[in-house]
């Protein structure tokens, strides 16, 4: 009786181990997996911003084929299905910046999703749903830096000057008094969308450099 208590108590533990090993395992792919998409994105996003869209959309697939819900690592939230889109579209490919984008705007918070969702239904002809989009996915934009200043502890880096807020209302007037039309309106939009992705890396630059001055290394007089 001893010895099948014993055996039983064994086996217990073995199967412990091999599920704590398989765990582990487990954490570790994903580790990795996560490390390779994210080493994919950041290229394919250099390349949307300065480079080749085609070539950056080469890189967003294959991150998304390794994490189809890769996040941008920041707290502006932006998903790896819109840089997606967004490369098609800069590509010209609207029929495949359309499904991307449509799938990207199934998540609510990402609202360059919209706008850029927007900018292609526009494009492509169905005017009045664009117009809604591009003014959803500004007016999002404008609220999360409403918000993130207000009640996140890096807000204060985020448009500090209020520039970009007021550009975007000043396009959101713009779409409701009828002015924003035709290729101006493609121009404005796209225009708007680069400088919100570039405000994510601004918003780093300013953490930075105010993080340096106050260690006591900035030594400049006032």
């Amino acid at each position: 009786m001893k010895i099948a208590k014993g055996k039983m108590k064994n086996e217990k533990w073995r199967y412990l181990r091999f599920a704590i090993c398989n765990l582990q395992f487990a954490i570790l792919v994903s580790s990795c997996v996560s490390f390779q998409a994210g080493g994919e994105f950041q290229q394919g996003r250099m390349e949307l911003l300065y480079g080749d869209p085609k070539i950056a959309l080469a890189h967003f697939q294959r991150a998304a084929e390794l994490d189809p819900d890769y996040r941008i690592h920041s707290i502006f939230p932006e998903w790896v299905w819109t840089y997606v889109g967004r490369a098609y579209h800069a590509a010209g490919r609207l029929a495949e910046a359309r499904q991307a984008l449509e799938r990207a705007r199934a998540n609510e918070q990402d609202n360059l999703a919209k706008l850029y969702l927007g900018l292609v239904l526009a494009q492509d002809g169905d005017r009045a749903r664009g117009l809604r989009e591009i003014e959803a996915g500004l007016k999002g934009v404008s609220d999360w830096y409403d918000w993130v200043e207000y009640y996140h502890m890096e807000g204060r880096w985020w448009d500090p000057g209020k520039y970009l807020r007021q550009a975007i209302q000043k396009q959101i007037a713009a779409l409701k008094g009828g002015d924003g039309a035709g290729q101006d309106l493609i121009q404005n939009g796209a225009y708007l969308g680069r400088e919100i992705e570039m405000e994510i890396d601004k918003s780093r630059q300013h953490k930075l450099l105010d993080l340096y001055r106050d260690s006591g290394h900035d030594r400049r007089q006032p």
